[in-house]
């Protein structure tokens, strides 16, 4: 074989051997999960994470998906623990410690502190009669899979298998907690995701801003407002202030035989599609793109209420959300 088919087939054994592992773990769960998520869901603190070198690493992950998912936690690091970081620890928590073995050394004085003031503990190991699940209030047992290396002392399908337990642990607690995208922007503002989770009132404009004439508003007094606002389009209002129609630069084309003898209602195209303020500017960006429009005013759900804003592609694109 050729050095690429050897790389080739080292790939797909390692991700062929994880793969089954992921299997045989999902058919493991049992009453104990749901005992852990139940307990999770009760504590008035905070889920402390815990585990050294690979299953450390784990942890850290595990728990940032837990506090970007509406469940407090933090990671303490059980050699910086015998140090002074105990004290990170209350009553009030729940402490989720990582270990292959189950028998990781440093780990002992984090098991002793939780043993001592009442903190339930729950152990993620592979072996059922380790320290750390006998220790446990609730035991989360690795089924028995061997490690992808071949060798079975580089730490793959383990912390594979370990890392999936902690994102099914923190999706069942969003389920039940019906966590929504909204509400994971509110802990994840920065980057590609929050800008596609930003909703279009965060986006949009307001105000004097909004390029508005009434129904019986001269084409004259259109081409101001359409000039001045730079949107390139116009909402027409009726008597309430609702939105009845837009006129845009098609608009102003398909009536160009006498268009300043007419006013907006003569113009306008009635029933425009508009989007809600809360909804994501991502479906904003969608609906623009399967209408083939590059302007949408914002309408309440109503659909009755006078527009609160307009919301231009630019802005999308500006904001990260394309």
């Amino acid at each position: 074989m050729t050095d690429s088919e050897n790389f080739l087939a080292a790939g797909r054994r390692v991700i062929t051997t994880e793969a089954t592992a992921l299997d045989a773990l999902a058919q493991s769960l049992d009453e104990r999960f749901a005992a852990a998520v139940r307990l999770i869901l009760e504590t008035k603190g905070r889920v402390i994470l815990s585990g050294m070198g690979k299953s450390g690493h784990i942890a850290r992950k595990i728990a940032a998906t837990f506090a970007s998912t509406g469940t407090s936690a933090h990671f303490v690091h059980p050699a910086e623990a015998s140090h002074g970081d105990l004290g990170m620890l209350s009553s009030g928590d729940v402490v989720m410690m990582l270990s292959n073995s189950g028998e990781t050394p440093e780990l002992a004085d984090m098991i002793a502190y939780t043993r001592r003031f009442g903190i339930p503990l729950i152990g993620v190991a592979s072996r059922i009669d380790s320290t750390l699940l006998r220790q446990a209030d609730i035991a989360l047992v690795l089924p028995a899979q061997p490690e992808a290396c071949g060798t079975g002392v580089v730490p793959t399908t383990s912390t594979t298998m370990t890392l999936a337990l902690g994102d099914a642990l923190a999706v069942a607690l969003m389920d039940y907690r019906k966590f929504t995208p909204q509400d994971f922007r509110q802990f994840h503002p920065g980057g590609k995701l929050g800008a596609r989770l930003s909703k279009v009132s965060d986006l949009m404009h307001r105000g004097d801003e909004l390029p508005l004439v009434p129904l019986d508003a001269p084409m004259s007094d259109v081409l101001v407002t359409m000039s001045q606002k730079g949107f390139g389009v116009v909402g027409v209002t009726g008597p309430n202030g609702n939105l009845r129609g837009i006129i845009t630069d098609g608009d102003l084309r398909r009536h160009m035989d006498k268009l300043l003898d007419r006013n907006a209602a003569e113009v306008m195209t009635a029933n425009p599609t508009t989007i809600a303020p809360d909804a994501l500017s991502e479906e904003a960006v969608a609906v623009m793109e399967t209408r083939k429009i590059t302007c949408l005013f914002v309408v309440p759900h109503d659909g009755t209420s006078p527009a609160v804003g307009i919301l231009n592609i630019h802005d999308c694109l500006r904001a990260g959300v394309v």
